[in-house]
């Protein structure tokens, strides 16, 4: 997956600012998502010693697999029956595990500062999820603000949200699932991705 569709997605799920959900009026282009890619990447560029940069990301992208790896394992224990496409012997995910704590641990150990910076870098994310996502009670001034920015990068940019009309009832199957959102709370798979 392109790292401009994780905004995108994530945008359309409500974990980022709704500008970055929006695409370009004549070209379906998600040009908001494409031009925070590239900020964020010459922001990453900025270090002059790319063998750090590769080492914050490697530590954080390996933390976040052993999560992931380890999520399955909790969900086969605690929800047997959920339907799964692709379903694995555990014994797998676990020797993943083994060998991923081994690594972890001598990641830590002989590179501490990197590892610590690179966490640091990983946890900037969690007041922006607070401040973005969980505080739901707002002043009406921050919502303006953030009203006004959104208009700002849809002129700018030239570009809307994408909704389903009622009268589009006549579209594609596959049309349909494109303007469809990514995930629908109270679905009963639970996942509800299309991507």
């Amino acid at each position: 997956m392109p790292p401009f569709r994780l905004f995108f997605a994530g945008a359309r799920e409500g974990h980022l600012p709704s500008v970055l959900a929006m695409i370009h009026i004549n070209r379906c282009t998600p040009i908001p998502a494409l031009l925070f890619t590239c900020l964020s990447t010459l922001l990453m560029l900025v270090t002059s010693d790319m063998y750090t940069l590769i080492n914050y990301v490697g530590f954080i992208n390996y933390l976040f697999y052993g999560v992931t790896v380890a999520g399955q394992i909790v969900l086969r224990w605690k929800k047997p029956d959920i339907p799964r496409p692709i379903k694995v012997n555990l014994i797998f995910p676990v020797i993943y595990l083994l060998f991923w704590a081994f690594l972890l641990v001598f990641s830590l150990y002989s590179e501490p500062i990197v590892c610590g910076i690179g966490l640091a870098i990983m946890l900037t994310g969690v007041p922006v999820y607070f401040l973005g996502v969980h505080w739901q009670n707002k002043p009406q001034c921050f919502n303006n603000f953030v009203d006004a920015m959104t208009r700002a990068g849809q002129k700018l940019c030239v570009v809307v949200y994408p909704q389903m009309d009622s009268k589009d009832e006549d579209d594609s199957e596959e049309t349909k699932e494109q303007k469809a959102p990514i995930y629908k709370p109270g679905s009963e798979d639970g996942d509800g991705a299309h991507a």
